[in-house]
């Protein structure tokens, strides 16, 4: 991102072409900052408006400007004779109001969109009149890296003089504001700014300025760019990473940290308040120990991966819902060895042909395990004994096209079938009678007589 600060004496401005339309002339300002460069198209009225401004504010010299001509302003000669002097005029003005570039000049260049200093003025202006009631509405707010990076480089440079005669422009204001949010979203993007060169995702910031965001959502951005967290790790309870091509976890969890080594990351690096992170729509493959830095996590989102296996939850003693939607299992086993007391699961949209893995879940009370590849009602019979189900999808698998599905599906968790919800529907009084009935069946089937103490299962009526 440009820096006119730090490099005013080596930027250039030049005007290597120009746009003739039916009715007026655009010069094609093309503005360098050190290595970054945009460009700025302005009419000829566009340079008279500014240069009066300067003139009366700033005693520019009055005769500096190229003069107008009302007659032959549209033949080439005279089109190249005046994108020389305007070239030249920009060049006379930059090297003259060096020191102070006032606010006119540097709107002009669009130095407020691209430039450290000048940005940050527009955004403490912005926030200056429009903070208190942007705080009234909501706490949350979307940054971008653009701006973070101005903030970080900011607060790394003594107050510049080029912003203390407006104290509307001052610096505070985005500190102030920045300090009274609660949730922030950090939205990224690979595509320049503007008619720059500048990336956003190149850019590296940091988030000392946050002192209490709870929430912090990240889409679309480079975390290996953060290298300072602040008091994040003290504050935040949500955390969000999307569509940023995420492979590890430990690369957000540890974005600060240079050496990246879970094993050597002490006390500093926990998310002590953490209790739900959403890292879905990434390039994760494996759940890695880097999530034992989260240690009060509730609810864990990665659906949207490529993971096929499950590591390392049993160091998250307080995880009760996890999301694996759209990945890459094709099997599980012995779940209850690889988790706590887990609630709920969301295992939709993979490739599991066989649910014997979830039969010793006994706190699971919801099961999505649509969209699997679940063909043989026997399959089943590993859910039926799980004392604590209530929700089940099945939805989407190969089991759910077979004649009378959800009766046969329904008749194998005994007395406990007007708990189940199967596929968002609880079982209708038909269903329930139907069910009673192919239970007394199988009764008889198997050779069992009722005893005294041995009842047919009967099921109240739905209202």
């Amino acid at each position: 991102m440009a820096s006119f600060l730090n490099n005013g004496h080596s930027s250039v401005v030049t005007i290597p072409t120009v746009e003739q339309n039916d009715n007026f002339t655009v010069y094609q300002i093309m503005m360098k900052v050190g290595s970054f460069f945009w460009k700025v198209d302005h009419r000829y009225s566009d340079f008279v408006e500014l240069h009066d401004k300067l003139v009366s504010d700033h005693g520019v010299s009055k005769d500096l400007l190229p003069p107008k001509k009302v007659i032959g302003n549209k033949e080439p000669a005279f089109i190249e004779r005046r994108r020389a002097g305007l070239e030249t005029y920009l060049s006379s003005i930059i090297t003259l109001l060096r020191k102070t570039m006032p606010r006119d000049l540097a709107l002009f260049l669009d130095f407020h969109v691209y430039d450290i200093i000048f940005l940050l003025q527009n955004l403490a202006l912005y926030l200056f009149r429009e903070g208190d009631s942007l705080l009234q509405q909501s706490r949350h707010y979307y940054f971008t890296p653009l701006q973070l990076h101005a903030i970080s480089e900011r607060l790394k440079q003594p107050c510049p003089s080029l912003e203390i005669l407006d104290k509307r422009l001052d610096f505070s204001h985005v500190l102030d504001f920045c300090c009274q949010l609660k949730s922030i979203t950090i939205k990224g993007s690979n595509t320049p700014v503007g008619t720059s060169n500048i990336v956003p995702n190149n850019l590296s910031f940091e988030l000392s300025a946050f002192k209490g965001v709870e929430k912090l959502t990240l889409a679309g951005v480079q975390v290996s760019n953060i290298y300072n967290t602040g008091s994040l790790r003290d504050s935040v309870t949500t955390l969000e990473v999307h569509y940023s091509n995420l492979k590890i976890i430990k690369h957000v969890l540890l974005c600060d940290d240079l050496h990246k080594e879970v094993n050597c990351s002490g006390e500093r690096y926990m998310w002590k308040k953490i209790t739900e992170a959403n890292f879905s729509y990434n390039e994760i493959e494996e759940i890695d120990e880097s999530v034992k830095l989260m240690p009060n996590l509730e609810q864990l989102n990665l659906s949207n991966n490529k993971i096929s296996a499950l590591n390392n939850l049993t160091t998250l003693p307080h995880l009760s819902h996890l999301y694996l939607s759209v990945n890459l299992f094709t099997e599980v086993h012995d779940l209850h060895t690889k988790m706590g007391n887990i609630v709920y699961i969301d295992l939709s949209q993979n490739n599991i042909s066989s649910l014997m893995g979830f039969s010793k879940l006994y706190s699971l009370e919801g099961l999505d395990i649509s969209g699997n590849q679940i063909s043989d009602l026997v399959e089943i019979k590993h859910l039926s004994g799980l004392p604590c189900l209530e929700n089940l999808a099945l939805t989407g698998n190969p089991v759910a096209i077979i004649v009378d599905y959800r009766v046969k599906v329904l008749e194998q968790f005994g007395n406990r079938v007007p708990e189940i919800c199967l596929d968002n529907e609880k079982p209708t009084q038909k269903e329930l009678d139907t069910v009673a009935v192919l239970q007394a069946l199988r009764i008889v089937r198997e050779g069992k007589s009722p005893t005294f103490e041995t009842k047919l299962p009967t099921f109240p009526k739905t209202l």
